[in-house]
């Protein structure tokens, strides 16, 4: 390497830093370090607010918002202030946005379907909904999917097209749920006093409201018994705690008064046109007696 190059080298340095705008470079980083975690605080902040006085899924909108747009701002001021060009940057944003909703068309529309789920509400964070085969808690409703937890504490994704286009039953939207029970009784059994034996067992349960009253339905004359429908209230909270209890409730108040709940009967009937069917008579025998099957008799 020649002399002139090495002295060369020293003087590029030189207008290489005065080139750069040491006092830029230093906002940029300061918009970086200080309105980042800043933005973050105060999108949780908001969010915590929202969810206190609104609901959690409309806490968990306005903090990704807020988070959102605060991060959009400070990579705005940070190009602006280490002076580059914005124009260029937003026309090769345009055409790359193009190319990739074209190779992303699915991922657009579940971001569609989430605003719809947002917009609508047909649950918000906490609620238990059913969506096809999968039950469980709704944790968070984000832009591509819904996350829900079973009660086996298994997790679920479930994307918001899929939800859009899907029954979706909502548990927990109302305040109070009906527990029903399917009973049967023996037809030689009083149907007043059934029904007076479930009253009782309604009013001695302390999760069964009063208002709305318990309901008995006759639902039809099975093959073996009088099919009944209970139906009892409960608050939400208490649905399968009662549930459980209600079966046990039941079977207890059934055995003190004596009622019959009936297992399966059937008759078989041969028609007139056929033989009857073989009867055989089993006679007490001693232990020490060989057995030796008696002939059928018609």
């Amino acid at each position: 390497m020649s002399a002139a190059i090495v002295q060369d080298i020293p003087a590029g340095l030189a207008q290489g830093l005065a080139a750069i705008d040491l006092a830029a470079w230093i906002r940029g980083a300061a918009w970086l370090f200080i309105g980042i975690p800043l933005t973050l605080a105060v999108s949780r902040w908001v969010r915590a607010w929202v969810s206190t006085n609104a609901n959690p899924q409309q806490g968990l909108i306005v903090g990704k918002l807020i988070w959102y747009a605060g991060l959009f701002g400070i990579l705005v001021t940070v190009l602006v202030e280490l002076g580059f060009s914005l124009a260029p940057l937003l026309g090769a944003a345009g055409v790359l946005g193009v190319a990739l909703g074209f190779a992303s068309q699915t991922s657009v529309s579940n971001v569609i379907s989430g605003f719809f789920l947002m917009a609508e509400q047909p649950f918000v964070v906490g609620d238990l909904i059913e969506v096809g085969t999968f039950k469980g808690v709704v944790q968070s409703i984000d832009m591509i999917s819904v996350k829900l937890r079973t009660f086996d504490n298994r997790f679920i994704r479930i994307p918001n097209e899929t939800l859009v286009k899907s029954e979706v039953i909502n548990v927990t939207r109302y305040p109070i749920r009906r527990v029903d029970v399917l009973i049967g009784v023996a037809y030689k059994e009083d149907l007043d006093h059934v029904q007076d034996v479930l009253r009782d067992v309604a009013r001695s349960n302390p999760l069964c409201l009063v208002e709305p009253e318990p309901q008995i339905l006759l639902q039809g004359f099975g093959e073996s018994s009088l099919d009944l429908k209970f139906g009892v209230w409960a608050t939400s909270e208490n649905y399968f705690t009662l549930k459980n209890e209600i079966h046990r409730d039941i079977k207890v108040a059934f055995d003190r008064a004596g009622i019959e709940i009936p297992f399966p009967h059937r008759t078989l009937y041969a028609g007139t046109r056929t033989d009857a069917f073989p009867v055989r008579l089993d006679s007490p025998r001693s232990a020490d007696e060989p057995s030796a099957p008696p002939e059928p008799t018609s």
